[in-house]
């Protein structure tokens, strides 16, 4: 199955959090608090963002983390890739692949061109999109529609 780990998930929480209060500064409780996160956590995932470019970090007894820029301009394939690393959907489809049978693999080329898929549909999607929740097609607004899924255990 593949989903995104627990760490980029909560790091997409915490990042609509700041894109819901632009320009303003807040801590990693407020951030915690706002997120309905434990503040380890939080502070887990403001890390890898910080040095991605993603949030700007302030030191003090007023500081905090900000946005880098606007929500709009932050795409979900530059969160994915801040906690995850370049993505990957199989070790063959990174160019730098250290797989044995990469040069003869008929597969490779079809898994490449799904990850391109992929990538280019997270890099479609911005933070500012993740704020909007549009109702599932066919549900009528209030009310909820279950998807079933089936989750991998991590």
């Amino acid at each position: 199955m593949l989903r995104v780990t627990r760490l980029t998930d909560y790091a997409t929480v915490v990042l609509t959090v700041l894109a819901a209060r632009p320009g303003r500064v807040l801590s990693a409780v407020e951030l915690a608090e706002q997120a309905g996160l434990e503040p380890p956590t939080v502070s887990k995932v403001l890390k890898p963002l910080a040095q991605a470019g993603l949030v700007d970090a302030f030191r003090g007894a007023h500081g905090g983390y900000r946005l880098s820029r606007a929500a709009c301009d932050i795409s979900l394939i530059a969160i994915v890739e801040a906690m995850e690393g370049p993505l990957a959907m199989t070790e063959c489809s990174l160019d730098d692949t250290s797989c044995g049978i990469a040069s003869q693999c008929g597969a490779r080329a079809n898994w490449r061109r799904i990850n391109d898929v992929v990538a280019d549909a997270l890099r479609g999607v911005s933070l500012a999109q993740m704020l909007d929740t549009p109702p599932l097609p066919d549900t009528p607004p209030g009310t909820s529609r279950r998807i079933p899924a089936r989750l991998a255990v991590t």
